[in-house]
């Protein structure tokens, strides 16, 4: 198997572009990573990688044997995800990713119990707010909460998912409570919005008798950390657009205040997306037949 890890270190590092990336992506240290790729090369016969201080390239031989290892490392999943299926235990490693803010509250808790119930697997956890190339980053499954539009991917959805506009009693005495959709464009108002590069979210879509309502909203400070702008909302300092269960119990609390609650924003889908190929390996199907299971009740759509 050493070969084999050998491999999967080496197309971590291309694709990530350093051994110190490509090592920590799979867990592994930079010297250890280092190690395998020296080892690689050894048993091959071939420089794979052009070192300098400052970067990390393939040779020409080493954009072949990427190829070539991607493949067999494809194969290998595939026939591997196969056999699980004769398995009544799953096995192996899911990589997985979610919002910060889903993946705190609503997977996380999850994926102890998971692993309690199917002890032969592991489960690894990226949260971001960020759009996740999901090939790219080795993942086999990726929670969002909006509209993806990567067609290549397999969607599943898990619910629908309400969203709310609110903001702190101070706030609201300091600056007024909107009455209607258009006062969220007095420049009176400090609009937090979740941006990050290549964010779709620089606008804000409400619901109103005459239909979707598009408010290219404005604000003096940003993030690409949703749970950051819950706290700035929690400080006096905007309003946010939040999905529902994000602020449930700030709303309950009466920490926020729900404004403009006759035109909420459009619901967006809280669901999963992952290649069409990983439909083969049952622990995948597991995990998310088990999210879905667990996460019934808990998002309501409006």
């Amino acid at each position: 198997m050493s070969y084999i890890e050998s491999l999967k270190v080496f197309v971590r590092v291309v694709e990530l572009g350093s051994i110190t990336s490509g090592g920590r992506d799979l867990r592994l240290t930079p010297a250890v990573a280092s190690k395998r790729i020296k080892e690689l090369e050894k048993h091959l016969g071939v420089r794979l990688f052009n070192r300098t201080t400052r970067s990390l390239s393939p040779t020409e031989v080493g954009h072949v044997f990427y190829d070539e290892a991607k493949s067999v490392l494809g194969a290998l999943e595939t026939a591997e995800a196969k056999v699980a299926n004769y398995s009544a235990q799953p096995r192996g490693t899911i990589q997985i990713t979610a919002p910060l803010g889903a993946g705190r509250r609503l997977i996380a808790p999850l994926v102890p119990r998971f692993v309690d119930a199917f002890p032969d697997t592991r489960v690894r956890m990226r949260l971001s707010d960020r759009k996740v190339d999901i090939l790219a980053d080795g993942l086999d499954i990726a929670f969002f909460i909006g509209s993806p539009s990567d067609s290549n991917m397999k969607l599943r959805k898990i619910s629908d998912c309400a969203r709310v506009l609110c903001a702190a009693p101070r706030y609201l005495v300091q600056r007024g409570t909107p009455q209607q959709p258009d006062d969220l464009l007095d420049p009176a108002h400090n609009c937090l919005l979740l941006r990050y590069p290549r964010s779709p979210e620089y606008f804000w879509t409400l619901q109103t008798a005459q239909g979707p309502r598009k408010l290219e909203v404005a604000g003096k400070f940003d993030a690409d950390d949703g749970d950051v702008l819950t706290d700035w909302a929690l400080d006096g300092r905007g309003i946010v657009n939040k999905p529902r269960f994000d602020v449930a119990d700030h709303l309950a609390r009466g920490n926020l205040v729900e404004i403009l609650p006759e035109t909420p924003p459009l619901p967006t889908i809280f669901g999963c997306l992952y290649p069409h190929k990983k439909l083969q390996d049952p622990k995948l199907r597991l995990f998310v037949d088990f999210v879905i299971k667990h996460c019934e009740g808990l998002l309501p759509a409006a």
